[in-house]
């Protein structure tokens, strides 16, 4: 079973906090509790109102969002909180009872799904209005599938070549024997259907991965390991600058390594920017150069391993 950990998120409103956690606590609803007694089908709800500051309480996807009283500050509190949160989900106490005639009505979520260009011209970005999985996920072939239904659904589709998740977009990457304007309204009204039925998008938040696959390499991995100074330097700016920006187009990119004596530092490119044709120039001219800007003396090349 995997250990629930929570991330403090401030929100626009200063009476409210996010406590976002690495798993899904529900999949397909949202619910809002006012009070104890609205919270009768939520006892993690329940427990949280036996804070005196507890105003308001949110449940969605992978957040509790607290609502508080002006009796306290959050940054007095919240540490407090948060522990609490943490010894009870993994302790395995129940977040949403299942239904029953006395549960209070959830407030569902309607699903929207839109299509969008990449600058890879395979690659199609479906983009939903709600979370669909907390860590990315790229699928080669079908083979990779099994704990992830959606992508495994995906792959029935004889044009469907390889599957990127993150977020709350889906990039798809096709076959040449189809053209997008022949295929783009069946995908994303699958897609829409799929998620308004409420199935599974993936049964582990953290997918397995196949034996010596790098393509599918987590940079939260190799954020544990004992990194050297510059490559520790390298990912918060892959991170903060650049990550942004492939997953606007429907991508992402992953630290592979550094070399010290080479001044190398090599990448591994995912969904859209897998195969893309721009890609080498979006390396070379933007990566690489904003790498040799920030780290001076310390890295001269960039390299993708996978395309």
């Amino acid at each position: 079973m995997n250990t629930y950990t929570i991330n403090i998120e401030p929100t626009s409103n200063p009476a409210i906090v996010k406590f976002e956690t690495n798993q899904f606590l529900t999949r397909h609803e949202s619910f809002e509790f006012g009070n104890i007694e609205e919270a009768k089908k939520s006892p993690l709800a329940q427990q949280l109102f036996h804070l005196p500051f507890v105003k308001t309480v949110f449940i969605s996807q992978n957040f509790i969002a607290i609502e508080k009283y002006n009796i306290i500050e959050w940054a007095d509190v919240q540490e407090e909180v948060s522990g609490q949160l943490l010894e009870y989900l993994n302790n395995d106490g129940i977040i949403i009872k299942a239904d029953d005639d006395t549960a209070t009505p959830s407030k569902k979520v309607p699903v929207t799904v839109y299509a969008e260009t990449t600058p890879n011209p395979s690659v199609l970005k479906f983009v939903a209005n709600k979370k669909l999985v907390i860590s990315a996920a790229e699928f080669k072939n079908i083979d990779a599938t099994a704990d992830a239904p959606l992508a495994q659904a995906l792959f029935n589709f004889p044009f469907v070549k390889e599957i990127f998740i993150d977020e709350n977009y889906i990039s798809i990457n096709k076959y040449d024997i189809a053209n997008w304007d022949e295929i783009a309204m069946e995908l994303r009204e699958f897609i829409t259907k799929y998620i308004q039925d409420g199935k599974d998008i993936v049964l582990k938040e953290t997918l397995e991965k196949e034996p010596g696959d790098k393509d599918v390499a987590s940079t939260e991995a190799k954020k544990l390991e004992n990194l050297d100074p510059v490559s520790t330097q390298v990912i918060e700016i892959l991170e903060e600058y650049i990550k942004p920006a492939v997953a606007s187009d429907g991508g992402n990119i992953i630290f592979d390594s550094y070399n010290e004596e080479t001044k190398t530092v090599k990448v591994i490119l995912q969904g859209a920017c897998s195969g893309c044709p721009s890609s080498t120039a979006t390396l070379k001219n933007g990566i690489e150069t904003m790498m040799r800007d920030m780290l001076q003396g310390k890295v001269e090349t960039v390299e993708a391993i996978n395309g």
